[in-house]
């Protein structure tokens, strides 16, 4: 994918996020540049507030290649998950209000709606309180991840990693509608779970390239990158 394309769809991702609310002054969207062990990132401001001519260069090993800024705090989210994961093109790190509040009451991701199921009941969860400035706790994060595409840190936030900026927006917005359906169906009653059979039939409906296209088209009219 041509890097002016992927540095587009970074700043999309993080207006859509804010756009949204599940991104305000704080959060951040990363992008691999295809081939390599450094990514595209935004600098210290809201995602609101990203466009392209602003983006920077990091690497794995935290060091700032290129762009003026200095980046968001929590870069090593990114860098070590890049470097743990070879797969991962894209990395998100937001405060979805449902997922930060179903993470505080010892919850994970438990589906029970359709776009849910895309999660199955493969949600880590990182207990460790603190915001991830070091790269002994991007590593401790990388790890709790593990061969996931996304995790819950309690009291913090949510990490989703993917094949792409496109495919990470998506599944960060469909884990806080997961989060904000279990938590209302956890105030009424007794939630009804999919079990593992009725995951095994949902997935494949859900979790083809074309339903998060069609999310992603939906989302990315409703804002402006001007």
């Amino acid at each position: 994918m041509d890097l002016a394309l992927i540095k587009t769809d970074v700043v999309k991702a993080s207006h859509i996020l804010h756009q949204q609310g599940i991104a305000a002054a704080f959060g951040h969207v990363s992008a691999r540049i295809p081939g390599t062990d450094t990514f595209i990132f935004p600098p210290r401001m809201s995602p609101a507030l990203v466009h392209a001519d602003n983006l920077l260069e990091l690497d794995v090993e935290g060091n700032q290649l290129s762009g003026d800024g200095r980046p968001n705090t929590e870069f090593w989210i990114h860098a070590r998950i890049y470097k743990a994961r070879p797969d991962v093109q894209a990395v998100c790190h937001v405060h979805p209000p449902s997922c930060v509040v179903l993470s505080s009451l010892g919850e994970t991701i438990r589906p029970l709606h359709a776009s849910g199921a895309i999660f199955r009941n493969d949600v880590q969860v990182f207990d460790r309180i603190s915001l991830i400035r070091t790269r002994e706790l991007g590593d401790a994060v990388a790890s709790t991840l593990g061969g996931h595409g996304a995790m819950l840190l309690r009291g913090h936030g949510v990490n989703v990693a993917d094949k792409d900026v496109r495919r990470v927006c998506v599944m960060t917005l469909w884990m806080e509608e997961a989060a904000n359906y279990q938590l209302r169906a956890m105030s009424a009653g007794k939630p009804r779970y999919f079990t593992a059979e009725e995951l095994e039939t949902i997935y494949p409906q859900v979790s083809g390239e074309e339903v998060s296209k069609r999310v992603w088209g939906y989302f990315s009219t409703r804002i402006s990158t001007s």
